[in-house]
């Protein structure tokens, strides 16, 4: 459950947590983008010297979003501070990114870590490498109060073809549901999860499709219970195989120092209980705990 203290200081569309966090959210030009690396990789002493590392996230709450006052929260950009603040960087300098876009922007090296809670699958993990995972989650959709469709998973929207599910631009939802023999007309592609949720509430759509985390905390944000539920969460089955939903942190694939320095502190965190207590005040409890779950399992290529 959500903390409702939390809720409370955020306007409907959810848009931020303010909270001891204070991430400004900063649109970076080439000046801030060349202090920030060297030519090869992006260092930590790079990183320690200037004081600040940039982050891309996306406006999905409870994972990560922008508040009224432009600060960056949620439980991504909440672990990557606590995690760089033991590294010697004190500052996070956000940026919100359309989800399609996190990837080459971060290869684009307009920043230098994705922290969106971005699901580690092995066609990503081509493009960028991940972090250790930082949490595990189930599928579910927000669907009118009553579930009228039935919906249950994304075969069940496959066999209806007048069901139409909101999924946001290049993620694994979209990918699950065409997985599920789901055609593009009966996809809504958006760039955001408020975006999803209002398509819904507009009736545009007979559902949205996310994480158990974005949908609930989207629920009980918005104040909709009344009107709209959230289906019981299942786990995604591709070529016949489940797909553990998990994810972590990206980087560029040349920045090894920086990630193994990240994954030195998130062990420690995933150790001392520190991974819960930061993600607890988003939903994050101990079931999301990823416990051994590597990234090099969920980056393997599923056996023919």
């Amino acid at each position: 459950m959500v903390d409702s203290s939390i809720l409370g200081r955020m306007d409907r569309r959810g848009l931020f947590r303010v909270g001891g966090v204070g991430l400004a959210a900063v649109a970076l030009g080439p000046t801030l983008a060349s202090c920030s690396r060297t030519d090869e990789a992006t260092t930590l002493d790079s990183l320690r010297e200037q004081g600040f590392i940039r982050a891309a996230i996306n406006n999905e709450p409870p994972f990560g979003y922008m508040d009224d006052n432009g600060e960056a929260t949620g439980e991504a950009p909440e672990l990557l501070r606590a995690v760089f603040k033991e590294l010697g960087v004190e500052e996070i300098q956000a940026e919100a990114v359309a989800w399609d876009g996190l990837i080459e922007g971060l290869k684009a090296r307009r920043f230098d870590v994705v922290a969106a809670g971005m699901y580690i699958t092995p066609e990503r993990c081509a493009e960028v490498a991940f972090s250790e995972p930082d949490y595990k989650v189930q599928q579910a959709f927000m669907v009118p109060k009553g579930n009228p469709k039935g919906l249950e998973t994304f075969d069940t929207v496959a066999e209806d073809a007048d069901i139409t599910i909101a999924v946001l631009n290049a993620s694994v939802e979209q990918g699950y549901a065409e997985g599920a023999g789901v055609p593009a007309e009966q996809m809504e592609v958006v760039g955001d999860a408020a975006a999803a949720i209002d398509l819904l509430e507009n009736g545009r759509v007979d559902a949205a499709a996310l994480s158990t985390f974005s949908l609930n905390y989207q629920l009980e944000q918005r104040g909709t219970g009344d009107e709209y539920e959230v289906t019981e969460g299942f786990t995604p089955v591709v070529d016949g195989e489940e797909v553990i939903p998990a994810g972590g942190f990206a980087f560029r694939k040349g920045d090894t120092e920086l990630l193994e320095a990240f994954n030195q502190v998130l062990a420690d965190f995933k150790e001392n209980g520190r991974l819960t207590e930061i993600g607890e005040p988003f939903g994050f409890d101990e079931a999301a705990h990823p416990g051994d779950l590597t990234t090099e399992q969920l980056c393997a290529e599923p056996a023919e």
